[in-house]
């Protein structure tokens, strides 16, 4: 059975055009595939932990093949569990607002705690990292206010937002990555009209 893992990493909820965008690849991927498991994590409600000072030497450890000490192993174990919720899907789909020309800080918590070494990605000292999550495929939902493709860069912005995202997905392994843009979702003559333009995109690339 499919297992789809829905990333909101916008805290608006029922305002959130990039949520409601991947809404759209959700419904027409569900009616398709109705068998298939949906696992919502909403970065807005969800309680993250903090990535201290024992869960970054629990990392250390393992790339430096050291034994953790009892702070390390009850870190590592917490991360694991959280890796390993991410790692169990074959299908990410994730909602992502521009913010700052970047990821909003709720996602970028949540990658910094699960991209770790033996879990999402290998290093190896000759030959560099190695994805561990192949087979996968992600599908970036991606909205910015100002910024969009066709418009001066980096007047109205730059895009540290897909380049982030897609390089971290290519070290973990994912490579099969589709990208759907409503954007910009201000500067437009047609905001509705984008809007409606983006669901459709949307629900075609499920």
């Amino acid at each position: 059975m499919t297992k789809v893992l829905y990333i909101k990493a916008s805290p608006r909820g029922a305002e959130s055009k990039s949520a409601a965008v991947a809404d759209a690849w959700l419904e027409a991927f569900t009616a398709k595939n109705p068998a298939a498991e949906i696992d919502l994590l909403d970065l807005a409600t969800e309680k993250l932990p903090e990535f201290d000072g024992n869960k970054a030497a629990a990392k250390m450890a393992i790339i430096t093949s050291q034994d953790h000490n009892g702070a390390q192993k009850t870190a590592w174990d917490e991360i694991a569990s959280i890796a390993g919720r991410f790692a169990s899907a074959d299908i990410y789909l994730l909602a992502v607002p521009m913010w700052n020309g970047g990821i909003p800080y709720k996602l970028k918590q949540f990658i910094d705690i699960i991209h770790q070494p033996g879990l999402t990605f290998g290093l190896d000292p000759e030959k560099g990292y190695s994805g561990l999550l192949t087979g996968k495929k992600a599908v970036l939902v991606l909205t910015s206010g100002a910024y969009g493709p066709a418009m001066p860069s980096p007047a109205f912005g730059t895009d540290h937002h897909s380049t982030y995202l897609k390089a971290w997905l290519n070290q973990a392994g994912v490579e099969d990555i589709v990208e759907v843009r409503f954007q910009p979702t201000l500067l437009t003559a047609d905001p509705d009209g984008d809007f409606a333009s983006a669901q459709a995109t949307a629900r075609a690339a499920a």
